[in-house]
């Protein structure tokens, strides 16, 4: 099997994710101004969840090789994504220690302690797995959004966020992981009760995605 096996065994999940409402507004820049910063306070918060999950993959790591997979990731998140959500809230006067404080909203509670319960409890491939949609996903949506025409790009305000998730590094860097795991999931059958553990896993994170981009919404509500 291969991601795409993931994909398609969630496919009307995976489209409530990547084509959710919150994304098109983002793209028509006229997503609410308090959704989205709900949504960046969150994802920072995410994002720090996520780096963890990225080091537990260490952690989890048969071989020295295997320890090494992930850290350009652990990297990117750490020095790349994370900075780009200090920077961009500074402009509403939010500091870092300001995100540090604030609390967690149910849905990145449920989603990051559901990637890591994963991680856990189960082996490398199974968080890898859980962390696919948020990576993959972020970049299918920012390739869709940087090459739609109907994309407004110089006046809207979150056209750094489309700029950091259509360039060619987030793209380059979601390709990896697909490799990654297109390499892992080779020996296991779709059709076996670990393949289909394991669409259950990318379903499940998927969905958490879906909620994600929902609670933006609600808190404009």
């Amino acid at each position: 099997m291969n991601y795409q096996d993931l994909i398609q065994a969630c496919q009307q999940d995976w489209q409530d994710y990547t084509q959710h409402t919150f994304v098109q507004q983002l793209a028509a820049g006229t997503l609410n101004n308090h959704a989205y910063l709900h949504y960046l306070k969150q994802d920072f918060l995410f994002l720090k969840h996520y780096a963890r999950a990225y080091a537990l993959a260490v952690y989890k790591a048969p071989t020295l090789a295997d320890m090494r997979e992930p850290l350009p990731s652990l990297t990117a998140l750490l020095e790349t994504e994370i900075q780009h959500h200090v920077t961009y809230c500074s402009q509403w006067g939010l500091t870092e220690s300001d995100m540090e404080a604030e609390l967690e909203d149910f849905g990145t509670v449920a989603y990051t302690r559901y990637v890591l319960d994963t991680g856990m409890a189960g082996d490398l491939l199974d968080l890898y797995v859980a962390l696919a949609p948020c990576a993959i996903g972020y970049a299918v949506i920012g390739n869709t959004l940087i090459n739609d025409a109907t994309t407004v790009r110089d006046t809207n305000p979150y056209n750094s966020w489309i700029e950091m998730y259509g360039s060619d590094d987030f793209q380059q860097g979601a390709g990896k992981t697909i490799e990654r795991l297109n390499t892992m999931l080779a020996e296991v059958d779709l059709h076996s009760t670990r393949g289909q553990r394991l669409c259950e896993i990318f379903r499940t994170a998927t969905r958490m995605e879906v909620a994600f981009w929902q609670q933006g919404l609600n808190a404009a509500k």
